[in-house]
Parts: structure tokens; C-alpha cells; sequence
């Protein structure tokens, strides 16, 4: 078999022509000039290709070629690494030097606030907020509450004004414009301005409702309502967003897919469950994962509308892993803190993503 691969077939034209005469016992059709012609022909090696062919039986000289390095091209890689070289340097200085850091102190007792060394006590610090930190269970019920009600919400909105913009078509980019300018602006003065909005003495809004006969509550005062005042003024920020995204998404639609739909009958929920759906779910899933992933971690609005209070009635978990580490100075319990939020984002974004790529496919 291995013969039969590496065999080289010799032919020659004009031995194969003058055989093919001499069976046929006549003449040939062909005319002397051509005859002539393809007579001074020199034989030909034709060398068939075996794609499973024997290494042995492969030319060497093919080999060395493509082991042969090009001087530039090893020189362009060279320049390539210099040049990135850099950068690469600063972003583990940056990002994954600390990080390492942060895992490695979360497996101790470091505290600033004693004088004690610090030692390798392992899982104690995960061990105690998974079944002893009363505080810590409390504050991540209430951020994946948050996250929930957050994310349903501002979809819900983004998309009726999604839908509203849609049928929009004269003064689209003048009513856009506009919209965005909550999402454009710095979380910092986001949260200023709804400290202003909610000011249960002179805001805006208990001033409205006290024009329709309704006693506003101190919004940043209480229990009930303070960790609600966050929830108010995150989704007035990030809806508009939400509404862009799903905004182009809708006008990515193909409209012969929709025409069809109609001619068989899809009106409303059908059309919504069926069509629009799947179409619109893999673009605007992409918003929706990013501002998942922002209210689990938000921090700025909290720390300046309420500061996690009263009490500890609005303290999210990033909240609380600042006032850990910079408060009561026990970096390595925060640390430990940091990591699990991070384990829960990265499960809470592997499961969305499969739920709409599976969504997708379906």
C-alpha cells in the first residue's frame, strides 16, 4: 500500500498515441503538423496526490522549505512583541498583579486594625460569610433583589420606548437626543441630582405630590423607602440605554420576515413570542447582561444618596465590601467578599448567556 502511494506514474504522449495507432490498425486522424509538434514533446511526471500519504514519502525538499523562516518576518514579530510588550507589563501591574494579591490575602488574617501578623488561616474567611455573617447573607439577598427588580424593570421600559421611538420617524433624532442625557451623565451627579429630587424638604417630588394631596415621605429617612430612592434613580439613568439598544435591535429586523408573518396571520403576542423575540434577544441580551453585571456592583449611588442607611437597610454587597476594607480595615475579609461576588456574576453570566443562546436556537 505504501509502495502504491508513493508510486510516480511516467507517461509519455507520444508512445501512448503511436500504441493507440498501431491497436487500431489505421491511420492517424490527427494531422502531420500536430503529430510533429507533440512528437518533440518530453515525457511528463505527473505525481498523484494521496492525502493520507506516508511521511516518509513526502519531499524533502518541500519540507525544508516550509521550515525555512522568513529574516522579516521574524524581525515583524520581534517588533510586534516590543511594541506590546509594554502595555502587557502595565496591565499586570494594574489589574492582575493586585488581583493575585486580593486572592492570596483573602486566605489570610491580615487586619489593620490589630496589631497581630498575619498567617495562612485558608478558607475561614469564605467559611464565615457563607455560614456565620448574618450581615453579608442579608446584603446579597438584597442585591440579587435589586439586580432582579433593576433589570426587569429598565427592560421592560427600554422597550416601550423602544417601541415608541420605532414609529417615530420625522423627529427621532431630536426627541433621542434628549432621552440619552440621563445615561451620558457621571453616576456622581446622577446621584446628586436624585438626592435633590428625593429631599423630603424641598424636592421636587414631594412637592408634586403634595399638589395632588399626598404626604411625601422622607425618601432617604427611612427603612421602606431609601433603598427604593436608589432603585428610582439607577433605572431614570440607565433605562434610556436599555431603550438605544433595544432601539437598534428592533430596526435590525428584517422586514420581509415580518411581512411574512403578517400574511400568516401573526398579530400581537404571537408576533412578540415568535418573531420579534428571537430576532431582538441576541442584541438587546447584550444590555441586559451589562446592566446586570452594573447593579450588582453598584456602589456610587448608595454611597451618596443613603450611605447603606438607615441602618443597613440599603447596603448592598459592594457597599458593604467598603465599608469592610476601608472602614473597619479587614482587608482580607473583603477580599473575600470581592471573590465571591465575582464567583456570582461569572455563574449569573454563564447562565444567561446559555439561556439565550438556547432561547436563540429555539
Amino acid at each position: 500500500m505504501q509502495l502504491r502511494q508513493c508510486a510516480i506514474l511516467q507517461y509519455s504522449k507520444t508512445p501512448a498515441r503511436n500504441a493507440s495507432r498501431s491497436d487500431a490498425g489505421g491511420p492517424s486522424l490527427r494531422s502531420p503538423e500536430f503529430e510533429d509538434e507533440d512528437d518533440n514533446e518530453a515525457p511528463h511526471e505527473l505525481r498523484l496526490p494521496f492525502p493520507n500519504q506516508h511521511p516518509d514519502c513526502q519531499p524533502r525538499t518541500a519540507t525544508r522549505e516550509l521550515r525555512t523562516v522568513n529574516p522579516s518576518r521574524q524581525h515583524d514579530r520581534t517588533f510586534a512583541r516590543a511594541m506590546v510588550g509594554p502595555a502587557v507589563t502595565v496591565l499586570f501591574l494594574m489589574t492582575i498583579g493586585p488581583l493575585l494579591f486580593s486572592l492570596v490575602v483573602s486566605f489570610t488574617n491580615l487586619q489593620f486594625s490589630t496589631p497581630q501578623p498575619m498567617r495562612w488561616i485558608g478558607l475561614d474567611n469564605y467559611l464565615d460569610l457563607i455560614f456565620k455573617d448574618a450581615r453579608f447573607l442579608t446584603a446579597l439577598v438584597r442585591t440579587l433583589v435589586f439586580v432582579l427588580a433593576g433589570v426587569a424593570t429598565q427592560t421592560l421600559l427600554g422597550y416601550f420606548i423602544a417601541w415608541l421611538l420605532l414609529h417615530v420617524n420625522r423627529f427621532r433624532p431630536w426627541v433621542l437626543g434628549p432621552i440619552l442625557i440621563p445615561s451620558v451623565i457621571s453616576s456622581v451627579v446622577a446621584g446628586w441630582q436624585g438626592r435633590m429630587i428625593f429631599n423630603a424638604s424641598y424636592g421636587p417630588l414631594n412637592d408634586l405630590l403634595a399638589h395632588l394631596g399626598i404626604k411625601g415621605p422622607a425618601w432617604l429617612a427611612l427603612p421602606q423607602t431609601a433603598l427604593l430612592s436608589v432603585f428610582l434613580t439607577d433605572t431614570w439613568q440607565w433605562t434610556p440605554f436599555l431603550a438605544l439598544v433595544i432601539l437598534a435591535a428592533l430596526q435590525s429586523q428584517p422586514q420581509e420576515l415580518l411581512e411574512a408573518a403578517r400574511l400568516d396571520g401573526a398579530h400581537g403576542w404571537s408576533m412578540f413570542r415568535r418573531i420579534t423575540l428571537p430576532l431582538v434577544l441576541p442584541v438587546a441580551g447584550v444590555g441586559i447582561l451589562l446592566r446586570g453585571v452594573d447593579l450588582f456592583k453598584t456602589f456610587d449611588l448608595v454611597y451618596i444618596l443613603t450611605q447603606g442607611g438607615p441602618g443597613d437597610s440599603s447596603e448592598t454587597l459592594t457597599f458593604l465590601t467598603y465599608l469592610q476594607g476601608f472602614k473597619f480595615f479587614n482587608p482580607s475579609y473583603a477580599s473575600a467578599m470581592s471573590f465571591i461576588q465575582l464567583i456570582l456574576i461569572t455563574i449569573m453570566a454563564k447562565s444567561y448567556l446559555g439561556l439565550v443562546n438556547r432561547r436563540g436556537a429555539h
